[in-house]
């Protein structure tokens, strides 16, 4: 194989063994892809999914950790997958969870990640995990709420932005994966201007918009109509907002939720920035459900995902589609290709 050091360096995580993590990357890795990807996972486990699902496969192992500062990486060819290998802890049936394996699914995501910071690859892009069985097995006592704050806390970053986004649209969160009895005392004059600054910031130097715009949803319906609705707006949204628009920051709102994703208010907008988790995410998923991708900003690495769950009941049935994660992976390619 043609060895390369030019063409960009992508590590791939698999995610949940059970479920359609393993079945999509096999899937993308039948498509022709200007880059160098190598999967962490283990390799019986993509041979076997690929054998279930009829598709072709040759598996190359790598040698890993790197004994060289530069690692040579075969360019992608279809049909073919470079693996670092990590052992499952237990065989595993397609649509069952095993505790055993969280273990696993957390060591593809540690070395993936720590390969990225070393700078062994330019990007990394992750397979769906579950949630609640990574949490069953947790040994340490320290819940596991997802991608988002395991790399946060694996590159030593305190502060992340979750987006997500589809060729036509962007939404961005102020708030994750939090129950909705705790969203508002979460959302602090500090914590909202930090998610701004990471924003704009990571738009300028990840998606290359020079002054990008953004829009900003209210908390609560109508935007508080004034403080008859709620507080939140006239105490922390609007004030934020006007001190980070005197840095010259482009920040339109907050505007009331229900409209802020009609063609009038989208109109010459790049993102849309919302609350929390369910006030953007449907209408986004809606209009691109496979062909969306989710975008973790402030990191120090470039780290993107799919829009979608495990999909256990999809397992080795060849029925899941590889389309979100194609579009993570040209997503990651598109935020090399900004900083180069």
């Amino acid at each position: 194989m043609i060895k390369t050091q030019n063409l960009p360096r992508i590590a791939i995580t698999t995610g949940e063994p059970a479920g359609i993590g393993p079945d999509v990357v096999l899937q993308l890795a039948q498509k022709t892809i200007p880059a160098c990807l190598v999967v962490f996972a283990d390799p019986d486990l993509l041979a076997q999914r690929a054998a279930q699902l009829g598709l072709a496969i040759q598996l190359q192992v790598l040698s890993y950790p790197p004994t060289k500062k530069q690692w040579l990486y075969s360019k992608h060819q279809p049909g073919h997958l470079e693996v670092v290998a990590i052992p499952l802890s237990q065989p595993i049936k397609c649509g069952q969870l095993n505790p055993a394996n969280a273990s696993y699914v957390l060591e593809t995501l540690q070395q993936a990640c720590q390969g990225c910071i070393e700078k062994h690859f330019d990007a990394l892009v992750t397979a769906p995990v579950h949630k609640g069985i990574i949490n069953e097995a947790n040994e340490t006592g320290i819940p596991f709420s997802g991608h988002t704050e395991f790399l946060a806390a694996q590159t030593g970053v305190k502060n992340v932005v979750m987006m997500l986004a589809t060729p036509d649209l962007r939404v961005a969160l102020v708030t994750t994966h939090l129950p909705l009895s705790q969203i508002n005392t979460a959302i602090t004059p500090a914590h909202l201007e930090t998610v701004i600054r990471i924003l704009h910031f990571d738009l300028q130097k990840k998606f290359g918009l020079n002054k990008p715009r953004i829009l900003v949803c209210g908390l609560n319906p109508h935007a508080g109509e004034g403080g008859y609705l709620g507080q939140e707006e006239i105490l922390t949204i609007i004030p934020t907002l006007h001190k980070l628009r005197l840095e010259g920051i482009c920040l339109i709102g907050p505007v009331s939720a229900d409209t802020a994703f009609t063609p009038n208010s989208l109109s010459g907008v790049d993102v849309v920035l919302t609350m929390y988790h369910d006030q953007g995410l449907p209408v986004l998923k809606q209009r691109g459900f496979g062909k969306s991708v989710n975008i973790t900003l402030g990191l120090p690495i470039i780290r993107t995902s799919v829009d979608h769950g495990t999909a256990l009941e999809l397992a080795g049935t060849g029925k899941a589609s590889s389309g979100s994660l194609f579009y993570a992976v040209e997503t990651a390619l598109e935020q090399i290709n900004s900083l180069t």
